[in-house]
């Protein structure tokens, strides 16, 4: 059953559809890894075993949907019905929603049996992932070191086998990071290319997504997620064809940059990560692209004080919100001390800080989608450094700030293309001499994900990397 949980998503829905494998089976056998490995790798905020099994019955061989009998985990701050949804705070510990995000409302009626919820940072802030409420979780490819973050738990389970692929978000690198620090594919979708409703209003750096393998499954899951709602504010333009179409050829010659220097100035860049980059970029070269060196136009910008001014409210709504819940103003003790310095840092901000924070990052936004327009793709390191310690930033210390102000050093990349709105996407291109995954990041132009897309599965064939595995 192990070997089968090796299997894509898609071919995992070819074995149920065709009848060689039962839905009931290929849960199992998710749900079966799970309980094995969860006691080392704490990826999961909760197992849905029983509800898992029910829905998996209830499909037979002649269900006509694509993804019809596949596992999937939904990281902790998105609603499924009948799911605890904690954040990964103790000030949800024994809230169960009512209703589906349209996220989940699609993964479902794709056929995807939801299996459970995966861990997260608390309220997602960190590039980590090891919240107070429900502890560490593990990179399967060396225990001792973070998965990444928030989407965290998510990377643990896809790249442990505990489920073909996961839901990720990514707010300022939040799908990219664990994807790079676990050896996955992970995509950050451009802005409005899908829906956050029906709870959530528009996001300015927020988008949802997953964490797969391989770059055909990361298409065909986008194919499922994209596109309108009814009532969302904001939406991206329609693809010119489905992205599972895009990821299967090779794209026509394109014009690509590579950039190495740090949004962040006093970032220092790991060899190893800028080794992902260059020879990424490289291969591209030699597999008939027409490849730049280029220096961005974003060293020495104060990205960090404007990202927090914009970023921060998202966290602190969520501890309102506890409050409301609990019947009362929100305590210090009620959360995490970064989370309580960030909700007493928004307290104290006006809304015209806000609002001039927002204004100025559009801006920026503006004039980095401008000057990358010369190109059709950017690669870029994927991380500032390798996988991080576990323990060494959690946001817990004497200075919580301190520990927000390291994170930003260990994911300099990220966070400034959420501020663009452009999609970007996180590919685990070699295996660094320490045994753990190097990534590039590759940067694509606005609402082109196609091209991305294209480009990834280009590389995935030049480089098969869903073959390597942690040393589990």
């Amino acid at each position: 059953m192990n070997q089968l949980l090796k299997r894509s998503a898609l071919e995992m829905a070819e074995l149920v559809r065709s009848g060689e494998i039962s839905a009931t089976e290929l849960v199992g056998a998710s749900l079966s890894r799970i309980a094995e490995l969860e006691p080392r790798l704490n990826a999961f905020t909760h197992v849905a075993h029983e509800q898992a099994l029910e829905t998996a019955a209830s499909i037979g061989p002649d269900d006509p949907r694509p993804f019809a009998g596949v596992p999937i985990a939904i990281k902790d701050n998105r609603p499924v019905a009948g799911m605890p949804l904690t954040y990964c705070s103790d000030m949800f510990a024994d809230y169960v929603p009512t209703e589906d995000s349209y996220l989940v409302r699609r993964l479902r009626a794709a056929g995807f049996v939801i299996v459970g919820k995966t861990a997260l940072p608390e309220a997602a802030i960190l590039p980590t992932c090891e919240a107070r409420a429900n502890g560490a979780t593990a990179n399967p490819w060396s225990l001792d070191r973070t998965p990444g973050g928030s989407s965290g738990g998510s990377a643990a389970a896809v790249a442990a086998g505990m489920v073909p692929v996961a839901h990720a978000n990514d707010g300022g690198g939040s799908t990219r990071i664990p994807a790079a620090c676990c050896g996955l594919v992970g995509l950050k979708p451009s802005r409005g290319r899908i829906s956050v409703g029906p709870a959530n209003g528009h996001s300015f750096l927020a988008t949802d997504g997953v964490l797969t393998r391989t770059v055909s499954e990361t298409a065909a899951l986008l194919d499922v997620l994209a596109g309108y709602e009814l009532g969302d504010s904001t939406w991206a333009p329609p693809p010119l064809a489905p992205y599972a179409q895009a990821a299967s050829g090779p794209p026509a010659s394109l014009r690509i940059g590579l950039v190495v220097n740090s949004p962040l100035h006093d970032a220092v860049i790991d060899p190893e990560c800028v080794r992902g980059a260059t020879e990424t970029a490289r291969l591209l070269e030699a597999l008939g692209h027409h490849v730049e060196e280029y220096t961005a136009p974003w060293s020495g910008l104060d990205l960090g004080q404007e990202f927090t001014r914009a970023f921060a409210p998202g966290a602190a709504m969520m501890v309102r919100a506890g409050g409301e819940r609990l019947g009362r103003p929100p305590r210090a003790e009620d959360v995490e001390p970064l989370t309580w310095a960030i909700y007493e840092h928004v307290a104290a901000q006006s809304t015209l800080d806000y609002l001039a924070a927002v204004t100025r990052l559009e801006s920026l936004g503006r004039e980095i989608v401008q000057a990358f327009d010369r190109f059709d793709v950017i690669v870029t390191p994927a991380l500032g450094s390798r996988p991080l310690p576990s323990g060494e930033v959690h946001g817990r210390g004497p200075d919580p700030w301190d520990h927000f102000r390291r994170s930003g050093l260990f994911t300099p990349f990220t966070a400034v293309i959420n501020v663009t709105g452009l999609p970007a996407i996180s590919i685990p291109v070699f295996q660094g001499e320490d045994g753990l995954p190097t990534a590039a990041q590759l940067i694509g132009r606005p609402a082109r994900e196609d091209l991305l897309l294209a480009l990834g599965a280009q590389l995935e064939g030049a480089l098969p990397w869903s073959e390597r595995r942690p040393p589990l």
